[in-house]
């Protein structure tokens, strides 16, 4: 089976998307990029019960390499953020505070320096109908310079080098909407500028364990 280990990856992430407050049922959509394949989950099936043959395979174009099922409605999406970027995954998530957000702002305010792991406050662009090449092209101009954007109305696209990756700033962009929920609920939060952000930038790449 050609990615075997990617379409298992695949499910294991979509997997945890309910339980992490990313998705709801069957929405949401995860994906892995390996060469010119994708690999990415087939629409409407319940991730407890997608095996890795249901995993869909296709090309850089959106078109079905080895898929028995019927591939994500937001294949659109996926390709563009890859075509655009250099990400190796993309994960696409509906979570409630992020998409609550997005009815109400233009971006998410930089409230805590975890947003300079997303690149910076994080954009909402205008509503498009799901599965649209027009919300294709929305998302990919919101994540200019930026690994996350919100799509108002619908949910969240976030990518990064590995599927971990991708996968951990959707939780933390949804923490992040949820902290600017909270905090507002008290009153008026005070914000970071830029040059916090920046300087939280440069901390992050030092953060962690030392490689040998």
């Amino acid at each position: 089976m050609k990615m075997r280990d990617e379409r298992e990856a695949v499910i294991a992430y979509s997997r945890r998307m309910a339980g992490d407050g990313l998705a709801v049922g069957t929405s949401g959509n995860v994906s892995v990029r390996t060469g010119d394949l994708i690999a990415i989950t087939p629409t409407g099936v319940a991730y407890d019960d997608l095996t890795a043959a249901d995993v869909c395979l296709v090309d850089l174009d959106g078109e079905p390499v080895d898929a028995r099922l019927r591939p994500s409605s937001e294949v659109p999406m996926h390709t563009a953020v890859y075509r655009a970027t250099d990400a190796g995954a993309v994960v696409h998530t509906h979570p409630l505070y992020a998409t609550a957000l997005s009815t109400l702002l233009d971006e998410l305010p930089p409230v805590h320096y975890l947003v300079a792991q997303l690149g910076g406050p994080v954009r909402v662009v205008p509503y498009a109908p799901y599965g649209t090449e027009e919300l294709a092209r929305l998302g990919v101009e919101g994540l200019a310079d930026r690994t996350a954007v919100i799509l108002a109305n619908h949910g969240a696209t976030t990518y990064g080098e590995h599927l971990e990756q991708a996968y951990t700033r959707s939780v933390y962009l949804e923490w992040l909407c949820r902290l600017w929920a909270q905090a507002r609920t008290l009153g008026e939060p005070r914000l970071l500028d830029a040059e916090q952000i920046e300087a939280a930038r440069v901390a992050f790449g030092g953060y962690g364990q030392a490689q040998n």
